[in-house]
């Protein structure tokens, strides 16, 4: 299919699904893009909260998206820096000598691979004199090697990197995001507004969380977390997919291309027929994936060049965000090169 029909029928076919699951009270809406090359297609459906309307242009809190649209590049840009080798325990970079976690490397917590323990839960460091990185280094490993999603390796990679440059995380992720022409794009909290989608409404009654991180672990830390906290909108998660995926081409950009490779060549079995690239989900056909918790999505098909994007605030209805599911299944199938048959006889 060429490319112009097929961002036409994708745009349609994930139009209808949204609009299926507004009108049945699934989400307020949500916005998408679809793009190859230097062609993109926008999509908005519904609005920020059931009543005002939604665009390309509001900022959504992409929760998990954080990890791929933040942490992970700037880790490439610190291996492009010889700040940091993949294969290195993390005691290389942060105070961990003695602890349990001190030979984790930076390519097993890429992987979801490090054993750390997969309860994020970072209340019971509040009050507390400990270092964070320090406690999460300190207990226990579980089954290492083992793939389980882990949010605390990619909090302890933000420290790493906060640490390796002084510099704040939302301020090295503002000057990568420049580069890739994202002008939107940033760390909360902000200004409660149309601009902005609110999500979870957490104690009925009471106002929705709206302009601050949806991610409890997140808003602990500040709002600005390695794992969760950024906010972007359907032209910044364009600008982003058509960036890296020409990096992962071409090289010459901000990130190095053998990393980028790297990370959508599968490392580790993540079950349901899914392997675990550096970061991100990759699968059978080559399509690479990470999803957020409040009903993002982002989509990249390396091989044709082309990506799908999804931004909703699926949360703010509950947290079972029903038809989700069925949405992802639909932009992975879109992505997913079809088998060309030869002409019957």
């Amino acid at each position: 299919m060429h490319d112009g029909d097929w961002l036409t029928e994708t745009g349609g076919r994930i139009r209808g699904v949204l609009k299926s699951m507004v009108d049945a009270g699934r989400l307020p809406g949500g916005t998408a893009v679809v793009g190859t090359g230097g062609m993109w297609e926008f999509v908005a459906v519904g609005g920020v909260d059931g009543e005002h309307g939604t665009a390309p242009d509001v900022l959504y809190d992409v929760a998990s998206l954080t990890k791929v649209m933040a942490t992970w590049p700037l880790v490439g840009q610190a291996v492009a820096d010889g700040l940091v080798d993949l294969d290195a325990p993390v005691s290389e970079y942060l105070p961990a000598d003695g602890l349990p976690g001190e030979a984790v490397t930076v390519r097993r917590i890429l992987t979801h691979t490090s054993g750390l323990n997969p309860v994020t839960w970072l209340e019971r460091y509040v009050g507390t004199d400990q270092d964070l990185a320090e406690a999460i280094l300190a207990d226990p490993l579980e089954e290492p090697g083992r793939h389980h999603y882990i949010d605390r390796g990619f909090i302890l990679l933000g420290l790493v990197l906060e640490r390796l440059y002084g510099s704040g995380l939302d301020v090295l992720a503002a000057e990568l995001w420049d580069e890739f022409g994202m002008r939107s794009t940033v760390f909360g909290p902000l200004t409660r507004s149309l601009a902005v989608a609110p999500t979870e409404v957490r104690l009925p009654g009471t106002a929705p969380t709206w302009g601050v991180v949806h991610d409890e672990a997140a808003a602990l830390m500040g709002g600005v977390a390695g794992h969760a906290g950024v906010f972007t909108t359907a032209i910044d998660l364009g600008a982003f997919a058509r960036e890296v995926l020409r990096e992962g081409e071409s090289g010459g950009g901000v990130l190095p291309a053998p990393y980028v490779r790297e990370s959508w060549r599968p490392h580790a079995d993540a079950g349901e027929g899914l392997w675990r690239g550096l970061g991100w989900l990759v699968t059978p056909e080559g399509v690479v994936h990470h999803n957020g918790f409040t009903g993002t999505s982002l989509f990249l098909h390396p091989e044709s060049g082309r990506y799908v994007g999804v931004l909703t605030n699926a949360v703010h209805y509950g947290r079972e965000r029903t038809g989700l599911r069925e949405l992802r299944a639909q932009v992975r199938a879109a992505l997913t090169p079809q088998p060309h048959h030869g002409s019957q006889p």
